[in-house]
């Protein structure tokens, strides 16, 4: 049998039966080019800065959930999440004794996060360190929808 191949493809007649993209989901948008400049430099040094709190929970978050792929301080547009999973759209994070006077500066971080998609959690150093236990089964449950 023949087969005819003179049939031409012609890409423009393919886009107009293509269907039209999918709108944004909440929490899309969130690209790489809206971070500054430094973002990337700044997150490695917070990477290599990081507090004890903030080392035991990563192992903890890696030991526990290996099946989450989780990223500490993760550039999300103008601010740096100490723990994030995308595809659970979560973000974890620390607060150290300097939280307590920034409680408006926080909470305008977490609205931004929260507008982008992700849920926020956060801990206290002294929870991450006397209470690990605790923090992994509050993030747990947060964590069920996705695992």
């Amino acid at each position: 049998a023949e087969m005819n191949l003179s049939v031409a493809f012609s890409p423009a007649s393919a886009d107009e039966n293509a269907p039209p993209p999918n709108p944004p989901h909440k929490g899309e948008g969130l690209k790489r080019l809206k971070l500054a400049a430094d973002a990337v430099q700044r997150a490695r040094g917070l990477r290599r800065r990081m507090t004890k709190a903030e080392r035991v929970l990563w192992r903890a978050l890696r030991a526990t959930f290996p099946d989450c792929h989780w990223r500490k301080q993760v550039p999300l547009g103008p601010y740096f999440a100490d723990f994030a999973c995308h595809s659970a759209k979560l973000v974890i994070e620390v607060d150290g004794g300097q939280h307590a006077r920034a409680v408006e500066r926080d909470a305008k971080r977490s609205r931004f996060l929260e507008d982008e998609g992700f849920q926020v959690l956060r801990f206290w150093n002294d929870d991450v360190l006397s209470n690990t236990d605790g923090v992994r089964q509050r993030i747990a449950e947060e964590l069920k929808p996705c695992l």
